[in-house]
This record gives structure tokens, C-alpha cells and sequence, in this order.
């Protein structure tokens, strides 16, 4: 049942020349306008296709049905926020508490830029939250995480490590898609990327004490 749902929201080829690399990216740059205006519940292969100016036909050719878009958009967005997490986290030239602040003011600030698109793929995640992409996609992000808790808690137990990325981890998620959720002004975005980030080197701070 797994290979069956897999195979069925897996693009049907993959653009071998730069004029199928285009068509792909126009439908896929269609998807996300037709995403954020109607949702994941209005969102069908033929908006996508009217809003790409390109056939029905031609889009089947690369994704044969609304969940394989869907997916694609999801997998880009997993990909984006395991290199933002690996970009700022693995950087050996700054302080643990350096880079976990540029991280939180980079998640804060990508959440409310790209709010609408989340939401929507956030509503259609049924469709795909448990192909294995997904699990790569977890997998590798607690990978990342696991590593900077290592660096940062160098004297912890791996106990403690592990609650700490879990809850830093979950909070950031959660309070961000919260956050997110109305229009925030750069000032508002930045002050609250601030508070949440002194909360969180406070705690990692007071981790390393003990």
C-alpha cells in the first residue's frame, strides 16, 4: 500500500532538457499562485494548467494528478528547511547561541512570507505525511538539530540533548505557524524573532550550568 500511494504522487518523469525544465517550472511556479489564492481544497490540474498557459495534457506528462503537484511543492519546502536548518546550524565559524538566533529570525521570517502557502500545504498534508520523502525529510532535520545539541550542550547527557532540540524544535514550528497566521510588520517579525530567541539561549544556557 505504501509503494502504491508513493508511486502515485511521484512525478511521472523528470525534465531532461531546459525546455522541459521550464515548462516544469512554470507549472510549478502556477501551483504556488493557485495554491495561495484558492487553497488546497479549490486547488485542481486544470487551474494549475490555465494559470501556466500550458495544456492539461502537457502537465499530466510530468505530474498525473493534483497530489503529485502537491507533493512536489511539499518536497521543495522539506528540502528548503533542511538547508536553511544546515546553512545556519552547521556553521563552525559562529557560537551556538549565534547561530540558533539567526535561525529563529530566518524561520520567523519565512513562515510569515510564505504563510499562505504553508497553510495550504498544511491542509493537503494528508496526502503525503507518510510517503518516505517525508521521513527522509524529519529524519534529516533531527539529524541537524541532534548535531548543533551536541555543540552547543557539549556536557549534557544525550537525554537532555534530545528534549532540548525536541522542544526548541516543536516550539519554533508551532509558535511560528501561530505567528504567522495575520500580517506582521518587519518590526513585529523582528522583536518577536528577539524574544523567542532569548528564551531559547536562555534555556541552552542554563542547560550547559548544570
Amino acid at each position: 500500500m505504501a509503494d502504491r500511494r508513493s508511486r502515485s504522487i511521484s512525478s511521472r518523469k523528470q525534465p531532461q532538457q531546459a525546455r522541459s525544465s521550464g515548462l516544469v517550472a512554470a507549472i510549478l511556479d502556477a501551483a504556488v499562485q493557485v495554491l495561495a489564492k484558492e487553497g488546497a481544497q479549490r486547488f485542481t490540474t486544470a487551474r494549475v494548467a490555465e494559470r501556466a498557459g500550458v495544456s492539461v495534457g502537457s502537465l499530466y506528462q510530468y505530474f498525473p494528478n493534483k497530489a503529485a503537484i502537491l507533493f512536489r511543492l511539499q518536497s521543495d519546502e522539506w528540502r528548503s528547511t533542511s538547508e536553511l536548518l544546515r546553512g545556519i546550524l552547521a556553521d563552525p565559524t559562529k557560537p551556538p547561541p549565534t547561530r540558533l538566533r539567526a535561525l529563529v529570525h530566518a524561520f520567523i521570517r519565512s513562515e510569515c512570507e510564505e504563510a499562505a502557502i504553508r497553510v495550504a500545504l498544511s491542509d493537503a498534508a494528508l496526502l503525503y505525511r507518510d510517503a518516505p520523502e517525508a521521513q527522509d525529510a524529519r529524519a534529516a532535520g533531527e539529524g541537524i538539530v541532534a548535531a548543533f545539541m551536541r555543540e552547543a550542550l557539549p556536557k549534557a547527557s544525550d537525554t537532555t540533548r534530545i528534549l532540548a532540540g525536541e522542544l526548541i524544535t516543536a516550539t519554533l514550528s508551532e509558535v511560528g505557524k501561530s505567528f504567522s497566521e495575520e500580517t506582521r510588520s518587519e518590526t513585529e517579525i523582528a522583536a518577536y524573532a528577539d524574544a523567542m530567541a532569548d528564551m531559547f539561549c536562555a534555556y541552552l544556557a542554563t542547560l550547559a550550568r548544570r
